[in-house]
């Protein structure tokens, strides 16, 4: 190993990055990983003393590029959330009120699924989530989703409830069993077919769309931190990068002097 210099490590860092006969090239996401594995070698083998350097401690991983949350405009969400279903029958009451509940809250689909009854202060217009790391938090329930869950725990629950066995979970599906989160994520695609609407909608699109609005409305980055359960207020930041976004998009169709 001590043979092994820091050029041979910038050297082997660079052809990850660049096609050879041995395949195609890594992307940067993959090729800083392995970096990262080399580096935690090096950094092995010096703490042992198998050898004298550590040739790789200058060689920085290739950065990758921060991949934006894609949100929905208001009015595509309005679609989305009127399109749930039929709000008399129980499954479209039900599924109004999972979507108004995710965008309502900025919850996760699995924490909603896992919602019990009595996480649900109507009262006092509160839901407690269990997030990542089993850490709770109690997060505003608004009008808009207050009521739809009202309705649906009155007039849509029950009718689910007598068939099944007995639970405490708010979401259930037609059997009387806890909605799981792929018949929730069905549920959300469903209602981006009824609403024609183009773009790619992923589980956390809602989630995204929460933060965003809330930004956008001059909500304070650590707020939305609280709010989305995030343990660090860097990834709650990287909303703030599609707010300055959609802000450039505006002045360059709208300021007169501008282009």
């Amino acid at each position: 190993m001590q043979s092994i210099t820091a050029n041979d490590v910038a050297d082997f860092a660079a052809s990850l990055r660049s096609e050879s006969q041995l395949g195609s090239a890594l992307s940067a996401a993959s090729a800083a990983r392995t970096i990262v594995s080399v580096r935690g070698f090096h950094r092995f083998a010096l703490l042992e003393g198998l050898t004298l350097v550590d040739p790789s401690r200058d060689v920085q991983p290739p950065s990758t590029s921060r991949r934006l949350p894609k949100a929905l405009d208001y009015v595509d969400v309005e679609k989305l959330i009127t399109c749930a279903g039929d709000l008399d029958s129980p499954i479209g009451l039900r599924d109004r009120a999972l979507l108004e509940l995710l965008y309502g809250t900025g919850a996760r689909i699995s924490e909603a699924v896992t919602l019990d009854i009595d996480d649900i202060d109507l009262a006092n217009r509160t839901v407690t989530v269990i997030g990542k790391g089993d850490k709770q938090r109690k997060l505003p329930l608004g009008d808009y989703a207050a009521r739809a869950i009202d309705s649906y725990l009155i007039r849509g629950r029950t009718v689910f409830a007598v068939k099944g066995r007995g639970t405490a979970r708010v979401f259930l599906n037609t059997k009387g069993a806890p909605l799981s989160r792929q018949s929730a994520w069905a549920v959300l695609k469903a209602s981006a077919e009824r609403a024609e609407l183009n773009s790619k909608i992923s589980p956390h699109t809602l989630r995204h769309s929460f933060a965003t609005h809330l930004l956008e409305g001059g909500a304070d980055v650590r707020v939305v931190q609280e709010l989305l359960g995030h343990a660090s207020v860097t990834t709650t930041q990287i909303y703030t990068l599609v707010t300055a976004d959609t802000l450039k998009q505006v002045y360059l169709t709208s300021h007169p002097r501008a282009l």
